[in-house]
């Protein structure tokens, strides 16, 4: 039944991935940095949020006017810092919610990842709380519904002595004390328990992409400004607790649930959004999920180099003393809770050579159910001896769906756990050892690699980037990366197959 779920989102998924592949690159693809745009996002809220409490006057009577005098008075930077506030919070909400939904639908939330989906659930809980209680804020109309239907949602829960909608019942009863405590929850104190949290979500993992391109970043920022410029965000009248209001300009990002406190009783929305809670942190469990067989060391070829601890992308492999008494002085360590069986260990293993002929090939690190021997046997198995037409050894991914597609079109496929998990070696062995013409690896469609580094750790290492570097004999233009320029504007992989195949003709490739 998940499975089925999954296929489904995957299918929808693909409906927004393949224009915006068409129209950005690989490393310019918005999808591709959901996570860190919610960070840049974030950033911007903090940041023109600064800006407006130097104006902000926390009190019942000057709120309102004070938030006024920026959005007209000081129309040219606080209207155009408020416009921005609420424009980079709604955009936060809408990463927030398609990294979810990716994460979710590529099964990256369970076994060993389990850790960062849970730990990103009270994340979304306090970028609400932040959203909300930043209305309150203003008090205006909208503000005044939203406090008091609060209100009426935490006066359900039984920790409060008083009703804390009594608080609202007249302007008399509303004090300056509440602005001020509403301004220090929205402005220091949950912004520091949501910058712990984004730490916590992320520590676990290798170089996280915290911070999306800077063209991205500039992009985006023009946009929400030029939006800002268009569209400012302005206020509704006055709050007045003596009268109802009857018109709003509803923001469905944040108060989408609002609604239904006016339909439902407070408790059943409550079991609503607590029963979502509870699923979404017990799903990484529900139904269990196969373990994988995690990396191994073998320490008589392991020189300690660090090499695959720092290209691990959960850092799964930690370098310890040395416990075999040769002259090395660390060996890696692997830590099974962590590893998640990708592989790119052992293609950053400089003892994974397919060219050991003299020695069994057991690198210092290795996938025993995939081993570096296994891959290179492959390779030996699916070699061609002759063809009329321009020889193409594909590697694929494990958990990409093009390689599928390519090996019903009739071509040799060899399948990895990642791409990275193949050591540039084996490029140099397949081409040097005649064992094809040309080399195709297809990646995670777009670069959206399913472990995060593999893509890009693959792409630096046959740039001769990143250690282990491919060999400066071996000719880069036999090897076509499917997930880069010009290959990623080619949606159908058999196409790219074909193109690739007619470039080691040097006959144009038709596209």
């Amino acid at each position: 039944m998940i499975e089925r779920v999954h296929t489904i989102g995957r299918g929808a998924y693909e409906l927004l991935r393949r224009p915006l592949a068409h129209a950005f690159d690989s490393d310019q693809n918005p999808l591709n940095y959901l996570g860190a745009l919610t960070i840049f996002f974030s950033w911007i809220v903090l940041v023109s949020g600064v800006w407006l409490l130097i104006f902000f006057r926390t009190s019942v009577s000057d709120a309102f006017e004070s938030v006024e005098y920026l959005t007209h008075e000081q129309w040219y930077l606080g209207g155009v810092m408020r416009s921005l506030h609420r424009y980079a919070s709604d955009a936060l909400i809408i990463t927030i919610l398609l990294h979810v939904v990716k994460e979710f639908i590529f099964n990256r939330y369970r076994l060993n990842r389990w850790f960062n989906w849970v730990t990103g659930i009270p994340l979304v809980w306090m970028i609400f709380a932040l959203g909300i209680t930043g209305y309150w804020l203003v008090w205006d109309e909208l503000a005044q519904y939203v406090a008091i239907s609060t209100a009426e949602l935490l006066d359900a829960l039984p920790i409060f002595t008083d009703s804390m909608a009594g608080n609202f019942m007249s302007d008399e009863l509303l004090s300056d004390r509440f602005f001020t405590l509403m301004a220090f929850i929205h402005l220091i104190g949950l912004p520091i328990f949501l910058v712990f949290g984004i730490w916590l979500h992320v520590f676990r993992l290798n170089g996280p992409r915290i911070n999306p391109p800077r063209r991205m970043m500039a992009a985006t920022l023009l946009c929400m400004l030029v939006l800002s410029a268009i569209y400012p965000a302005i206020s509704h009248e006055k709050a007045n607790l003596a009268m109802t209001p009857q018109l709003l300009r509803f923001d469905w990002f944040y108060l989408h649930v609002y609604p239904l406190i006016q339909r439902w009783s407070p408790g059943s929305v409550w079991i609503l959004l607590v029963g979502i809670s509870v699923v979404l942190t017990i799903a990484p469990w529900t139904p269990p999920a196969r373990k994988t067989t995690v990396a191994v060391v073998d320490l008589d070829n392991c020189n300690g180099c660090k090499r695959c601890a720092d290209d691990c992308p959960f850092g799964a492999i930690e370098m310890v003393p040395r416990t075999d008494g040769t002259n090395y002085s660390h060996q890696a360590e692997v830590d099974n809770e962590l590893c998640i069986s990708c592989g790119i260990c052992v293609g950053a293993c400089p003892t994974a050579t397919p060219f050991r002929s003299k020695s069994a090939l057991i690198p210092g690190i290795d996938l025993p159910n995939h081993s570096a021997a296994d891959i290179r046997q492959q390779i030996v198995d699916q070699a061609v001896e002759t063809s009329s037409e321009p020889r193409v050894m594909v590697f694929g991914c494990r958990d990409d769906r093009q390689t599928e597609r390519v090996r019903k079109a009739g071509a040799n496929v060899i399948k990895v756990r990642c791409m990275a998990h193949l050591q540039p070696s084996y490029l140099d062995f397949v081409l040097s050892r005649d064992k094809a013409d040309g080399i195709m690896l297809l990646g995670c469609e777009d670069g959206n690699c399913n472990y995060r580094l593999g893509a890009e750790w693959t792409e630096a290492r046959i740039a001769r980037e990143r250690d282990p570097r491919l060999r400066k004999r071996t000719d880069t233009t036999k090897i076509a990366m499917g997930w880069v320029p010009p290959w990623s504007n080619i949606v159908d992989p058999v196409k790219r197959l074909d193109a690739f195949r007619n470039s080691l003709l040097g006959r144009d490739a038709e596209t």
